[in-house]
């Protein structure tokens, strides 16, 4: 038996229970209270007849004897015992004790019953009796004076609750049958009904198991229209589609595999013991490795210490290593190496680094300040870490599991829209600077707009456990174009996210400056050094431009963000201190101003 019908047969059985206790429960205080109201009105039609013989005889101790006649008398009669009481609450008469024996009865003037009796008339009271030591329920009515009206005692029935807890406990049993009975139907019932309903599921998880373990042949034979048949449905698609994308996988690691042998960059594949996996052609020629490589250790085939030293970095660590190193092969060489652990996230299967022969580029340009060689450059960055990721899927020997293969698909995908986002950048920035581009300028009201984008980057900075926060008064409308204002704000608060550490905090704020509008994003990130803040506006330019690289920027975002700025008649300022963050601010003219201007 199954956990769930376990589950499902307990659930019904407790609900039987609860129900059969609470309407036993009900039932037996209903019949308690029923049969209790019965008798006290039985007991009191009784006490007033009693009452109308002894008040023809008076309360009077000197007719003890007269008074003990009619308390036998009516006792035998009516099944009750009875009890005359006078006024003080001396007991003149009992049908159950002798008339020796009364005067050694205590007063009743305590007595609920009494004393109710004695100021409403009527007195009902249910307890243990002293005299008899046994539970009883007693009925007083006054006995007044027909003459002068006043109180001539108290007469008092009762009779034992032993018939009424009887049939209570008789009642009990019967639903304690009820309850048994009803409980195995339950159990019963439910074991069927889980039965019938646990056996699609069991089917269900066979065939998901089966998909689990790669056997891509099953399939569920529900041919219903219901509910069942579209899972059935689902399921049998979902293998369809894995058992397609697999076939799709091999295609593609045969394609990686003759890209990564016909690629001019070096690519060198390393498991995690630091034995060489994979050498493409280029890389051999890179670094003169020759002969025999699989399975030997990196030290043996190549002879560079700081290779050697950036592959330990790369696959201790959890970032990218970038380096740009002299190589005394066959010929010198300067190469640029990428190298990173894969996958991104522990336990790693290995290291694969990327070689670009920069000698050439270095030759020509080495200050790095003509435009068209720094764009090379940076186009060159994404496409060595699509090329790295895609060889690592191709590699021989090389097992990566769907997990993996998406995140290098993710890194592939990443990186391809870097190389698009860079191209669009420098179409911008040229757009803009060479006067093509006009921006129709409008009334805008700014803080919806400011809003709209932090928004757009809140699941990016709560992904890196950034906090970002909106202060946006009140303020008067903006003379702006509203496409451009957006790509401002993007830009910044791109570069919040990226050197900003997790825990840090972005803040967004907009005020009114006399006649203009200044918006800040100000964050408490890495800071930007005294030297490098002159220059971080120029084009390409980065204080730290391995991270930069790594984290995909193109480093035009803020040379366009100075631009569109000045378009707009606005300034653009810097404040910065390392280690505790930075503020960029730019103004803006506001609408009214410029209309009345």
């Amino acid at each position: 038996m199954s956990r769930i019908q376990l589950k499902i047969m307990g659930a019904l059985a407790l609900l039987i229970v609860v129900v059969i206790s609470s309407s036993g429960f009900l039932a037996e205080r209903t019949f308690r209270e029923r049969t209790t109201s019965n008798m006290e009105a039985n007991l009191e039609h009784q006490a007033n007849l009693v009452a109308q013989l002894v008040q023809r005889v008076g309360f009077d101790p000197v007719h003890a004897e007269r008074l003990q006649g009619i308390a036998f008398e009516g006792s035998a009669s009516i099944g009750a015992r009875i009890t005359l009481i006078d006024p003080s609450g001396l007991v003149l008469a009992d049908s159950e004790v002798s008339l020796a024996e009364i005067s050694g009865l205590t007063n009743h003037s305590d007595r609920p019953e009494i004393v109710a009796a004695l100021h409403t008339g009527v007195g009902h009271s249910i307890r243990r009796s002293d005299t008899l030591k046994r539970s009883l329920l007693y009925v007083a009515v006054r006995v007044p004076d027909e003459d002068s009206g006043k109180v001539y005692g108290v007469v008092r029935l009762s009779v034992f609750l032993d018939q009424l807890e009887a049939a209570i406990a008789e009642l009990r049993k019967e639903l304690i049958v009820a309850s048994l009975v009803g409980l195995v139907a339950a159990l019963g019932l439910s074991y069927a009904l889980s039965l019938l309903s646990l056996r699609p599921i069991r089917e269900l998880r066979e065939v998901v198991a089966d998909i689990a373990e790669g056997k891509l042949g099953s399939r569920l034979n529900w041919a219903s229209k219901d509910e069942r048949g579209e899972i059935a449905a689902s399921i049998n698609l979902l293998a369809r589609q894995m058992r397609a994308s697999t076939d799709e996988v091999l295609r593609e690691r045969v394609q990686l595999e003759a890209v990564v042998s016909s690629m001019v960059e070096g690519v060198i594949v390393i498991d995690r013991e630091g034995k060489v996996l994979l050498v493409n052609p280029r890389a051999r020629e890179m670094l003169s490795v020759w002969g025999k490589f699989h399975g030997r250790p990196v030290p043996e085939i190549i002879r560079s210490p700081e290779i050697i030293q950036a592959l330990h970095d790369a696959a201790t660590g959890n970032e990218i290593v970038v380096r740009e190193l002299e190589v005394q092969a066959e010929k010198n060489r300067v190469l640029l190496m990428h190298a990173s652990g894969f996958p991104a996230t522990s336990p790693r299967s290995g290291t694969v680094a990327v070689f670009h022969d920069v000698s050439e580029l270095r030759r020509v340009d080495e200050v790095r300040r003509d435009f068209i060689a720094n764009a090379s450059h940076e186009l060159r960055t994404p496409l060595t870490a699509i090329q790295g990721f895609a060889h690592s899927l191709s590699g021989p020997g090389t097992e990566v599991s769907p997990e993996e293969l998406s995140h290098y698909l993710d890194v592939i995908v990443r990186n391809a829209q870097r190389m698009s986002n860079l191209i669009d950048d420098l179409l911008t920035l040229s757009r803009i600077e060479s006067g093509t581009t006009t921006l129709e300028f409008n009334a805008l009201d700014v803080p919806p707009i400011i809003e709209s984008v932090v928004a757009d980057f809140g699941p990016r900075f709560q992904e890196a456990a950034i906090e970002l926060k909106l202060h946006a008064n009140q303020v008067p409308r903006c003379y702006a174009n509203r496409g451009a204002l957006e790509q401002i704000l993007s830009n910044l608060l791109s570069n919040a996210a990226r050197y900003s550490n997790p825990g840090s905090r972005v803040d967004v704020y907009c005020e009114q400056r006399g006649i203009r509008l200044e918006i800040r994003v100000a964050d408490t990130g890495i800071g930007i050094p005294e030297g490098d803040r002159e220059r971080i506006f120029e084009r390409f330019y980065r204080v730290d431009a391995a991270r930069s690289r790594a984290l995909g920027s193109t480093g035009l975002g803020l040379s366009i963000v100075r631009h569109l700025v000045r378009a707009m008649d606005g300034q653009i300022h810097l404040t910065s201190e390392v280690g505790k963050g930075s503020t960029f601010s730019f103004t803006l003219p506001i609408a009214e101003a410029s209309d009345a201007d």
